[in-house]
């Protein structure tokens, strides 16, 4: 498939949109995040309205999607076809969830943190593309 000019533009622009819905949020301040995750602790709720936000856009989305025939600016839209619930799936959630609560980040606001120039976050994003990569090139074969 050739990228166009378009396609890299609406990537831009979403891309950026997120980041900006990030910062806005809170998702970019790791101890924000934690305190959201310590339920038992000092519980800090305020992403539920982020968590909720994101679930309406989210359903939206998906709505509109079923309507339309293709993308704006693509041929055929590009959605998971696996719908039962494996082994990989509940690990690699499992996985996330732990590494979420650890580090505070998940993949998206560790990228949109870069920005920021906190070295713990470049540490966090460079461990993140190991970890990654690895499994790709170790992983991925035996796991499907």
């Amino acid at each position: 498939m050739k990228t166009t000019v378009q396609q890299i533009g609406a990537a831009l622009f979403c891309g950026a949109l997120f980041g900006f819905g990030l910062s806005l949020s809170g998702m970019l301040d790791p101890a924000r995040v934690q305190g959201f995750l310590d339920i038992f602790g000092a519980w800090d709720p305020s992403l539920i309205f982020v968590l909720g936000g994101a679930v309406t856009v989210a359903f939206a989305g998906m709505g509109l999607v079923r309507r339309m025939g293709h993308p704006v600016f693509a041929d055929s839209f590009q959605l998971p076809t696996k719908t039962k619930v494996d082994m990989p799936l509940i690990l690699g959630s499992a996985l996330f969830g732990i590494g979420w609560g650890l580090g505070g980040f998940c993949p998206g606001p560790a990228l949109a943190s870069l920005s920021l120039g906190y070295g713990t976050v470049a540490i966090f994003v460079v461990t993140m593309a190991v970890g990654m990569i690895l499994h790709d090139r170790l992983l991925a074969g035996r796991l499907s």
